[in-house]
């Protein structure tokens, strides 16, 4: 007997596109996606199980357009490190929803205290963070964790998530050379995960402690 899968028939990665074309409003939200895109990298170098989209259609429903956080993070599928990198997100080709959607808020508001969160409660990911850079009276930095399919905000800076092993929160920084404040990784000691500019800056003070030269070792 001939065994029927609906999802021989649904659109690969490959046929749907990768974004929605929409422009970024300024430049943190590239900026800050692609820090704690950087600072992963590094901290779970040797980790095969984790992907990190930043600006990438996620698509959820064949028939329906993707949504296109920021950035988001899955965990339990492949790393990729060839040519084969993804075009987009693909949810039924995946298996995996994202654990954390991190939005950053402009400007120009886009459904990101509104529709944007109830489409990730529906979707069904644990974490929703939510980053508003010129907010004055209310919090800049909101973390909603999806309990009973209803977001709950949580309390603290920086809020320690156990599934994934990391919290999130914010601090004064310098990134590329501009000093503000970011949104960083941490431990669950509430230590700050270093960037790999920070990285690149306390190995080569190790070294000149050693009394060697770290232009030689290029």
């Amino acid at each position: 007997m001939l065994e029927y899968n609906p999802l021989v028939c649904f659109p690969s990665s490959e046929e749907l596109p990768d974004s929605d074309d929409t422009p970024v409003d300024n430049e943190l939200q590239d900026l800050i996606p692609s820090l704690l895109k950087a600072v992963l990298a590094m901290a779970w170098a040797d980790r095969m199980d984790w992907f990190f989209g930043v600006d990438m259609g996620v698509y959820y429903d064949p028939d329906q357009p993707p949504i296109v956080p920021d950035g988001f993070l899955s965990l339990g599928v492949e790393r990729f490190f060839d040519e084969n990198l993804r075009l987009s997100y693909v949810i039924w080709e995946e298996e995996q929803v994202p654990k954390l959607v991190l939005e950053i808020v402009s400007q120009i508001y886009r459904g990101e205290y509104s529709t944007k969160k109830d489409e990730y409660a529906k979707l069904g990911v644990l974490y929703y963070v939510v980053y508003n850079p010129t907010r004055r009276h209310k919090p800049r930095l909101e973390i909603y964790q999806l309990v009973n399919s209803i977001y709950e905000l949580q309390q603290g800076n920086p809020v320690w998530f156990p599934e994934i092993g990391l919290g999130i929160g914010m601090e004064r920084g310098k990134y590329q050379g501009i000093t503000l404040e970011w949104l960083y990784w941490y431990n669950q000691q509430g230590k700050r995960l270093l960037t790999p500019e920070e990285r690149a800056h306390l190995l080569a003070e190790r070294l000149r402690a050693m009394d060697v030269d770290p232009d030689s070792l290029l």
